[in-house]
This record gives C-alpha cells, sequence and structure tokens, in this order.
C-alpha cells in the first residue's frame, strides 16, 4: 500500500540508486515505553539502511537457504533480491503484472510468502490474483501458477498480504490499492474488502467482509487468532479475529491509532514465536506484547510497509518506502 502522510519527514540518508550500502548508516531511532522491550530489543541496538532508491518496497521475506531477502517495489513491478555480499539486484520482472497493456497505479507485488516446500507465493496486485512462482528459488522466472483470483465468480480487487499455517492454509486481504482507480475503479467487482482463506485444495472462504482497509495479516503462535491491519485512515485499527476452521467466531480492537492516523495508518505486520506483534503504522513498527499492550517504537522517518524475520527472528528486515532496513534485535 503506498499511503504517504501529508507530513515532511527530515530523511537520515541520501536516496540515490539501488545500490548496495557498503557502510550502513542508520536512520531513526528506538523509542522505549516498556521494559519488557529491553528482552526483543537491546539497549543501543541500531536500525540499519541496507539499500535504497525505491518507489515503494513491500512484502519482506527472508529465505535461509539461500540467505537472501525478497522484497517488492510495487509500482516497479519487480521482486529484488537482497544479499549481505552483493546487496540489491533484481530478482523477478515482472513480479505481479504480466499484462501487455500499459497501466498505472502500483501493477507489481506486494506480499510475498515462501512456503515450506521452497515455493514463492506471490500476491499479485496487477493480476489480482495470489499465484506461486513455476520456478525454483534460485532460478527465479516471471511464470505463475494461479491459486485463487477471485471468491464466487468476483474477481479480487488486488491481494495484498498474505500468510500461512501449519496445514498450508493461506490467509490473504484484499484492499483496492492495486486498482488504478481504488474503490471507484469501473473493474472492480466485489461490493466489499475481503479477508480470505485459501485451503492446500484450492478452495476460497470469505472470513472478513466488514473492514474498510484491510492490508497486513499474520497468525498468533498457536494459529488461534488471526491478527489483520486496517489501513483507512478514519479507522486505522489493528483488529483480532478468534478462528474457526470456516469462519471466524469473534474479533475485536486489538489497538487503535485513529488519533495518530495523520502520521500513518496499520499495514504490514508479523508475529514473532512469543507472541510479540511488530506491526508498522504511525511513524514505523509498533511492537506489541500479546495482549496489546504497546512496548514501545522503531521510529523511522519515512512511511513504512511492512516487516519480516529471518530463520531465528533475531534480526527485523523493515521496508520503508525507498529504502530497506535492517535491525539485529537480541
Amino acid at each position: 500500500m503506498n499511503i504517504k502522510p501529508k507530513v515532511f519527514w527530515i530523511v537520515l540518508v541520501a536516496l540515490t540508486s539501488c545500490q548496495p550500502v557498503k557502510e550502513f548508516k542508520t536512520a531513526g531511532s528506538i523509542e522505549r515505553l516498556d521494559p519488557a522491550l529491553d528482552q526483543i530489543i537491546s539497549p543501543g541496538a541500531r536500525v540499519e539502511v541496507i539499500s535504497r532508491g525505491y518507489d515503494w518496497s513491500e512484502g519482506p521475506v527472508w529465505v535461509a537457504p539461500q540467505k537472501m531477502l525478497l522484497f517488492s517495489d510495487v509500482p516497479k513491478n519487480t521482486i529484488y533480491k537482497w544479499t549481505e555480499e552483493k546487496g540489491a539486484e533484481v530478482y523477478l520482472s515482472p513480479s505481479g503484472y504480466t499484462g501487455t497493456i500499459p497501466r498505472g497505479g502500483e501493477p507489481g507485488s506486494n506480499g510475498l510468502l515462501v512456503d515450506k516446500n521452497g515455493t514463492l507465493i506471490v500476491c499479485q496486485h496487477g493480476d489480482r490474483r495470489v499465484a506461486t512462482m513455476d520456478a525454483s528459488l534460485t532460478d527465479p522466472k516471471p511464470v505463475f501458477k494461479t491459486l485463487a483470483d477471485n471468491y464466487r465468480g468476483k474477481k479480487f480487487d488486488s491481494p495484498n498480504d498474505v500468510t500461512i499455517d501449519r496445514k498450508g492454509n493461506l490467509y490473504f486481504t484484499d484492499p483496492p490499492y492495486g486498482l488504478v482507480n481504488h474503490k471507484k475503479d469501473s473493474t472492480k467487482e466485489a461490493p466489499y474488502q475481503g479477508v480470505y482463506k485459501i485451503t492446500p485444495g484450492g478452495k476460497v472462504i470469505l472470513l472478513i467482509d466488514t473492514l474498510t482497509r484491510p492490508n497486513g495479516i499474520a497468525l498468533s503462535p498457536d494459529e488461534h487468532y488471526l491478527y489483520v491491519a486496517n489501513s483507512d485512515r478514519e479507522k486505522s485499527r489493528w483488529y483480532r479475529y478468534e478462528l474457526g476452521d470456516t469462519a471466524v467466531i469473534s474479533g475485536k480492537v486489538f489497538y487503535d491509532v485513529t488519533a495518530d492516523s495523520q502520521n500513518g495508518a496499520p499495514d504490514g505486520m508479523k508475529v514473532d514465536k512469543t507472541g510479540t506483534v511488530f506491526a508498522t503504522g504511525p511513524g514505523g513498527v509498533l511492537i506489541f506484547n500479546p495482549e496489546g499492550k504497546l512496548l514501545g517504537k522503531i521510529k523511522l522517518p519515512q512511511p513504512t510497509a511492512n516487516c519480516g524475520f529471518n530463520e531465528d527472528e533475531k534480526t527485523l528486515y523493515i521496508t520503508s518506502d525507498s529504502v530497506v532496513l535492517r535491525l539485529k534485535m537480541r
């Protein structure tokens, strides 16, 4: 999602081309609101700028076997690969829109996921589907297989973010940001914005149709709860839903930042194995305990889209507008 707050930030790094940063500069700061944050982020930890020069960076996913970070640049319709040795390189293009008719807006891939079989799962704005890359991670090709592109015959708007449970069920959000005219786009087919589940057998289940702008999505460690960010500036909230097999049992507001929405709206999120929630939103990344208490913030100078962990959850990667960041935590 590319919604930039109407404020002027002091950018702490020079934004040039998409080149590796040999000596990592730093940006932002850590705001500690509760002593419990010291168990998550060590005092003195710094946010490093590892790459820069993007239109809108999104969907970071760490691929441990190749020791690489994949992330989307949504307007550029490209997935990039970052490694410590080579910095950022083009990994896959096109990534989200494979049509031949030129179009504007945000056509590229957004949320990314690698499943236990090493398959890259892609939320594709332009093609309006959740798909897999039909190629190996080490030899990427812009060839895709559709997992789902509609619900009961109505095409999705623009699948945005995705998560997966241990049984292989996919959960994803479908806001209108990838449509050229968003909610008013003439090609929009569903009368709502949905949160969906795709079973391993390919069945699509509508879980939620009451959110105005569903965006980031994550599961609790026990997979009993589904977290969903709503990026509507008038209803800037994170929600937590109790899950059943085929439906949402109940839901409630997890945290509300509507009063601070001029500084950004809820976007991508991740939940670690302890249940700690890392959620991008106003001013950077907000960190909550499982009960919804705000422990602190990773304060950043640019609008922040999403985040993701490495394999041991000791490093957090953050996509923040034109830059990609790294925070070594515990």
